[in-house]
């Protein structure tokens, strides 16, 4: 349990979800997003460990849900993870900012991948259905009512697992990010945002007190939360 962050900010709020924000520095901020995902996040394993054995049928096509793509950097390195293990997976990601829907525009997308400014909601009303379901530094976003409408819906459009990846708040988190993050991310949002996510988000506790039957919480290294529910 945190002491200097022993309780959840839940009404801190983070620049980039201002409408009003600079768009340069929101840009710059989906740009970067692909080092920090790359240096904390954990996909890779998460992936090696979660997603490649699920696929095991070499002649069947898996479909993937991202939801909340930000910069889009993961569906990108989710399909060449999956072409290099061989596996056919069809990515379609979501947003509802038409900004990230913005900045995307912008990127060489392969085929694989399918991005759209749509809702999980919107996704249901389609009868859309996925084998994965995942999403990255999401789960602190939500209130609780929102979170509990994710969980609902995820579960509901996936067949096989979903997968929330999250940051775990911690006070050594946040000083190792405080100092480390602003010689590398400049004109951008990533460390007061960082920051503010640190804040907003769970321990492994809270978030298991707030998860319905069937869902797990494990902690991840360095000050990760791996929300999953498996069919």
């Amino acid at each position: 349990m945190p002491f200097y962050l022993e309780h959840r900010d839940k009404d801190a709020k983070e620049r980039m979800d201002d409408p009003n924000c600079d768009k340069q520095e929101l840009f710059n901020t989906y740009e970067q997003f692909s080092v920090i995902n790359a240096l904390i996040s954990r996909w890779r394993s998460i992936y090696k460990r979660n997603i490649r054995p699920a696929c095991g049928d070499s002649g069947r096509t898996y479909t993937l849900l991202d939801i909340g793509f930000g910069g889009g950097d993961l569906p990108l390195k989710l399909s060449g993870w999956a072409k290099n293990d061989r596996i056919n997976l069809k990515i379609t990601a979501i947003e509802t900012d038409e900004r990230a829907c913005e900045y995307i525009e912008k990127i060489d997308t392969p085929a694989e991948i399918t991005f759209r400014q749509i809702s999980s909601t919107a996704l249901m009303e389609e009868g859309k259905a996925f084998d994965f379901v995942i999403s990255n530094h999401l789960v602190h976003h939500l209130e609780d009512e929102e979170l509990q409408q994710l969980m609902e819906e995820s579960r509901a459009l996936s067949r096989i697992k979903v997968l929330f990846n999250d940051i775990e708040r911690t006070d050594s988190g946040y000083l190792l990010f405080n100092l480390l993050s602003r010689p590398i991310f400049r004109s951008s949002f990533i460390t007061e945002d960082g920051l503010t996510s640190i804040r907003r988000s769970y321990t492994a506790a809270e978030l298991r007190n707030k998860v319905p039957p069937g869902w797990k919480v494990k902690r991840i290294f360095p000050f990760r939360l791996l929300l999953s529910y498996e069919h």
